[in-house]
């Protein structure tokens, strides 16, 4: 075997590999001595086919046999003895050579980066720090609170707040795009889940009113056929609601876990529940900050497959989203450039990542892995079961240890970092 190298770009190789022809006769002189042993050829009996005959009718099938085993063993092999470690696939291309001269073929491939770790112990990092206060007690009650609301029909005029129910249709250009008529549609006034206006044009309307209006879709709106363009809406007001918010006795904290509570007692526990949410937050936004520096300090060539193989990644969400929903990706009006710079930063995090943790020598810490495990289990009403359903299986496990090695990492980095602090609102991260 003959090997030659062709470097074609910062990390693309081009690898030829030469093979004898008496590699490939070595191989084809015993299966053609097999298929002649069980071949069923008209005139002739089994086992006395003459070898000539044989090679004429199956010599080219078998020779491309073992010229694609060949390919597959012998590229390993070169690899190895060139000291390439290749980044995704290769595009294999076999060059023509007389029989008598065995054959070529290339390798194009890209290797993986060699990654220097210099710089990384001297990132600046701004670390943000924030407290609940009984203010932010008082908010999460009043959604707790909004969670319970109950509904009353009432005879008025429709308000913001209020929950009307309604049917209606849609037309653009005289086309029909609501499937016909959406029978019994209740809306939340002032939520904003429909487009922009059309809720405006509800209020001041009671049960049994009909209304004729005009608006445009937004110009980012998902489906093409629609964004931008004005549409006409057809309405009629079946049902008007008022939202009446529950006290916060005792039935209802009960409804929260807390059998004879206080008031006291539930507002503790509410605010228990937010600081371990705000230090969820400020712990994701401590790694995120220090791996964008991370990927900010440490330059690095990336493969373009394994950029193409993440960009597939980022996709896939939308593209079953778009299967399940029966409507084309284009219309998402998804950008590529965003897709492609994010795909970059985690290929380059995850070969930087992987350097430290190999010169380093970390070793996923199972006490955290366990930690990490228990405070996930306590958003739950069994805590117990969950742990014991994460530790029946390994694989549930996977993701938690990958997730506790990266934060590993992380502090690994920071206690080599010159941090800065930022105070932050509760809500700001919260809602971040």
């Amino acid at each position: 075997m003959e090997v030659s190298v062709e470097q074609t770009s910062e990390l693309g190789r081009k690898m030829t590999v030469t093979l004898p022809e008496s590699q490939i006769q070595a191989q084809m002189a015993p299966r053609l001595k097999k298929i002649a042993q069980e071949a069923r050829i008209d005139g002739f009996r089994r086992g006395k086919v003459p070898q000539n005959v044989i090679t004429k009718m199956y010599g080219l099938q078998v020779r491309d046999e073992i010229m694609s085993h060949l390919i597959e063993s012998s590229y390993f092999d070169a690899l190895k003895e060139q000291n390439f470690n290749p980044a995704g696939y290769p595009k294999i291309d076999v060059l023509s050579l007389p029989n008598t001269e065995g054959f070529s073929y290339t390798a194009k491939f890209e290797v993986y980066p060699v990654v220097s770790l210099d710089g990384v112990d001297s990132l600046q990092v701004t670390q943000q720090v924030a407290t609940v206060e009984e203010s932010d007690v008082d908010t999460m009650i009043a959604k707790l609170k909004e969670q319970r609301k109950t509904w009353q029909i009432v005879d008025r005029t429709a308000e913001i707040h209020d929950r009307i129910t309604i049917d209606f249709s849609g037309n653009l250009d005289g086309e029909n795009f609501t499937d016909g008529k959406s029978i019994d549609h209740a809306i939340e006034l002032g939520e904003g889940k429909m487009i922009p206006g059309f809720e405006d044009n509800l209020l001041g309307l009671k049960v049994g009113d009909t209304k004729t209006f005009t608006i445009s879709f937004p110009e980012d709106y998902p489906h093409a056929k629609l964004a931008g363009k004005p549409a006409q809406f057809e309405i009629e007001v079946k049902q008007l609601e008022i939202g009446i918010l529950p006290e916060v006795d005792a039935e209802f904290i009960q409804a929260y876990g807390i059998d004879g509570g206080t008031v006291e007692a539930f507002r503790a526990d509410v605010k228990i529940n937010l600081e371990r949410e705000l230090k969820n937050k400020l712990q994701a936004k401590a790694k995120t900050a220090t791996l964008t520096a991370l990927y900010e300090k440490v330059a690095l060539a990336l493969p373009s497959s394994l950029i193409a193989e993440e960009i597939e990644d980022l996709l896939k969400p939308y593209k079953e989203m778009a299967k399940k929903n029966k409507i084309d990706i284009e219309s998402f009006n998804l950008s590529h450039e965003w897709f492609e710079a994010e795909a970059k930063k985690r290929v380059a995090l995850g070969l930087i990542i992987g350097e430290i943790i190999h010169q380093n020598e970390l070793k996923v810490d199972e006490n955290k892995v366990r930690a990490h495990v228990e405070e996930m289990s306590k958003s739950y009403e069994n805590p117990t079961q969950v742990v014991e359903w994460y530790y029946k299986d390994e694989n549930r496990l996977k993701d938690v240890r990958q997730m506790t090695m990266e934060e590993q990492v992380t502090d690994w980095l920071l206690a080599k970092s010159s941090i800065t602090t930022e105070v932050v609102d509760f809500n700001a991260i919260m809602n971040a």
